[in-house]
């Protein structure tokens, strides 16, 4: 197995005082009596996170933080009609003898910095559940991976990456496990290399179609059967999405370019685009500043830039990808977990008319959108379930059942 070229991030001297003299010229906008955050970011919120930033914030002992719990490394990768682009990621390995191969995917605003809590969790070695080798790239564009130069970049090609990064790494059979953009690319995954190479998926943000006519047996049960209680409170919650929180999508999905200097040359800016996020978009999460500031310090440090990683928005929106690979089914495993804090939730009925649903868990009682941060027991409880011994993923990938003994004496 080749672990490519060890990296440990090392943000310069001079990046760093150049964030400090641009939050020192700070200008903050005015902000209407009580609207706390129903206009956006507060404002009280981002003078207390600019003031932390510039005197107490310690960027460095962050980064030595992150050194030292994650085995970080970069590989080049070849994407056919585009470059080789050199992708960081991270990669921990069990000491489990038949520990299953997971790659870990993330998405906007989110980075590898996602997969911290759950890698000890994923990589623990018990009788009572099994263990993974797990990979958590940085997307291209993301972290500390190469963005793409050439138009055109698509779900596709990202999905390529995680692929040949896992075969590089020796893992020609796998699963994976996705949130945000990651549902999408490891769908992607399931459709272009399932079977063969990847064996299940699991995702947080599953996206759900209603049954079809073609499937008149679902389609009919769909009609006939009443919503839960659970489902209805996920209806509201998707409803809200579309009427209070996609204005942020259009723009990146549209103009990424003209967003993207303001996420680049202002500090505060990027700061703001990205906290709200993080307070909308999570079940009353309790970030402290220090999360904060080092979630954001990710994109500001980044190896491209922070607007190369909204430009995964217009090539997916203007090439029609959202519409065309959302229906489309994978015939793998797909496992599914459910938080009512998500963005978008469907019925259950959705999820299994668009894919081979085969585990799901949608009675959590808490969580939003970034599981692996907010609830990483639960997350890691329910891939535990799905490919744990008596789960319906069970030794899926042959001769990896996630166990120290051998497959022979299950």
């Amino acid at each position: 197995m080749s672990t490519g070229q060890p990296f440990k991030i090392s943000v310069s001297d001079d990046k760093i005082d150049l964030l400090r003299r641009k939050l020192e010229l700070s200008v903050f906008p005015d902000e209407l009596e009580d609207s706390g955050t129903s206009y956006g970011a507060p404002l009280a919120d981002i003078r207390r996170l600019v003031d932390y930033w510039k005197s107490g914030f310690d960027w460095r002992a962050q980064e030595a933080a992150l050194n030292a719990e994650l085995p970080q490394f970069t590989r080049d990768v070849e994407v056919a009609g585009f470059e080789t682009l050199s992708i960081h990621y991270v990669h921990q390995t069990s000491k489990a003898v038949n520990a299953i191969p997971l790659l870990f995917v993330h998405g906007w605003p989110g980075s590898f910095l996602e997969a911290r809590k759950i890698l000890p969790l994923l990589t623990a070695v018990s009788s009572e559940h099994p263990s993974f080798h797990v990979v958590a790239m940085s997307l291209p564009g993301y972290g500390f991976s190469q963005a793409p130069f050439k138009k055109g970049f698509r779900i596709a090609q990202y999905a390529e990456v995680g692929h040949k990064l896992m075969l590089a790494l020796g893992y020609n059979e796998y699963v994976t496990q996705g949130g945000d953009w990651g549902s999408l690319i490891t769908r992607v995954m399931a459709l272009q290399y399932g079977g063969k190479h990847v064996k299940a998926w699991h995702t947080n943000l599953p996206m759900g179609i209603p049954p079809p006519f073609t499937r008149p047996l679902s389609y009919l049960k769909h009609l006939v059967t009443p919503y839960t209680p659970a489902e209805k409170a996920g209806t509201q919650r998707s409803k809200w999405f579309d009427k209070q929180g996609t204005g942020y999508f259009m723009e990146q999905s549209t103009q990424p370019q003209t967003l993207g200097y303001s996420l680049a040359d202002s500090p505060v800016g990027l700061l703001g685009w990205i906290y709200e996020k993080l307070l909308s978009w999570t079940d009353k999460y309790p970030w402290t500043d220090d999360e904060v500031l080092t979630w954001v310090s990710i994109y500001l440090f980044s190896k491209a830039g922070p607007t190369a990683s909204v430009r995964i928005y217009y090539e997916t929106y203007q090439s029609g990808d959202w519409q065309q690979l959302v229906p489309q089914r994978p015939s793998i495993p797909m496992g599914i977990s459910v938080f009512p804090a998500e963005l978008r939730i469907h019925p259950l009925s959705w999820y299994k008319a668009n894919g081979n649903l085969v585990f799901s868990n949608t009675s959590h009682s808490k969580g939003g959108h970034f599981a692996a941060w907010e609830t990483p027991d639960m997350l890691v409880k329910d891939l535990h379930k799905m490919f744990g011994k008596g789960g319906p993923a069970f030794s899926v990938v042959p001769g990896k059942t996630g166990y120290e003994e051998s497959p022979q004496a299950q």
